[in-house]
């Protein structure tokens, strides 16, 4: 229980940190200090060694390598409670699977009917599938003792499996063309972390050395690099035999926590949620996309989520979270439709070389369905729930 305790404050910080991250995005992008914003995202990062060269921008070693970072922690997160935590009892997994379910079914859909039958715009379909856990938590502590903690951890397990289906998604659907012997040097890393995992090697150091080397296999693979953080994460051994009391995935989970909640996600809403309000007009914003991000997030979460929620309830197949009530869930499904780091990320992903496709109009929907999801949320758990 102290596991969670120490991951609601983290998070719930960070989402304090994530508005003022996004908020001086905004005001440099629509400033007279627009230029120098742009230009430390545009800034030249190479890294060489002998024929192996890695030269991007900055934005670029946020998204693809800071961003990694991130997907470990989830990846460890998630492997944690499948072994150890909630998600190992089939009674607590049921319904926020179920839940998680309908939110990324109903999002998707709701994008795909304003889309349908445009391929460019329709490569964003995933982006309001994603809930942003730290602002979520972030917003759902603002109530404090008044949240029942069975329906603080409905969220949090929502979440986590909702980070998961992100991360499938990824995977299957957003993979450029690949190299052969990159993937083929992956697959050597990958075989090789595991084997280190059953000859019971304890040294983190150890796996993360193996771990960058898989991070550039898959970066140069045409696989997205972040995914090399799930696949790492999920070879560091929970238990050490010589050490009863000491878990490598749990130590390097806590010694993560406070770098990705205060510096990795910032730095991520600032270099991404910069959008520059000059050039978007209202047909721009209501263009089929940006329509279909801003409904997938405000209406497709909440309707999937608490659809899906009600019917798993009734049906019998799982139990409504102790001391909440119908208005409670409803509000935290409303909660849900904050895609923000999650859906940004996706949305870089799916309109990649296509940054003036919509003027940042996509981004825009980005911010105003997570904004209206955020405030309609509070409002609602605020005149539900009682002190």
């Amino acid at each position: 229980m102290q596991i969670v305790e120490r991951f609601l404050k983290l998070e719930s910080a960070s989402g304090i940190l994530l508005i003022g991250a996004m908020g001086l995005a905004m005001v440099m992008a629509n400033s007279p200090l627009d230029s120098y914003y742009q230009a430390i995202l545009d800034l030249p990062v190479e890294v060489r060694v002998g024929p192996l060269q890695l030269d991007k921008p900055l934005l670029l070693w946020i998204n693809d390598g800071l961003m990694a970072i991130f997907f470990m922690l989830v990846g460890l997160e998630v492997k944690r409670e499948i072994l150890v935590g909630r998600l190992s009892e089939t009674s607590n997994v049921v319904l926020p699977v179920v839940a998680a379910l309908g939110g990324m079914l109903v999002p998707a859909l709701c994008f795909t009917y304003f889309n349908w039958g445009d391929d460019i715009a329709m490569r964003g379909w995933a982006i309001p599938t994603a809930t942003d856990i730290a602002f979520a938590l972030g917003v759902l502590s603002l109530l404090g003792s008044r949240v029942p903690t069975a329906l603080k951890l409905f969220l949090m397990t929502l979440a986590i499996i909702d980070d998961l289906g992100a991360i499938l998604i990824i995977a299957l659907f957003y993979t450029t063309e690949l190299s052969a012997l990159s993937l083929y040097v992956a697959e050597v890393t990958i075989a090789l972390l595991f084997i280190m995992n059953r000859m019971g090697v304890m040294r983190i150091a150890a796996y993360m050395i193996v771990g960058m080397v898989l991070w550039v296999s898959v970066l140069k693979s045409g696989v997205h690099a972040t995914l090399s953080g799930v696949v790492l994460a999920f070879a560091i051994p929970l238990t050490n035999p010589d050490k009863p009391t000491f878990s490598p995935l749990t130590w390097l989970e806590q010694q993560l926590h406070p770098w990705v909640a205060f510096a990795i996600l910032p730095f991520f809403a600032f270099a991404n949620a910069g959008v520059s309000l000059n050039a978007i007009s209202l047909d721009l914003l209501f263009a089929s996309a940006p329509l279909g991000i801003m409904a997938g997030l405000f209406l497709g979460k909440q309707v999937g989520v608490f659809l899906f929620t009600w019917l798993a309830i009734i049906s019998g197949i799982a139990k409504k979270p102790q001391g909440a009530h119908w208005r409670s869930i409803y509000g935290v499904s409303l909660l849900t439709g904050i895609g923000f780091t999650m859906s940004l990320f996706v949305d870089s992903l799916a309109y990649e070389g296509m940054a003036d496709l919509y003027g940042g109009a996509d981004r825009l929907a980005i911010l105003l369905g997570s904004l209206l999801s955020a405030v309609s949320g509070y409002w609602l758990l605020k005149t539900t729930l009682k002190d």
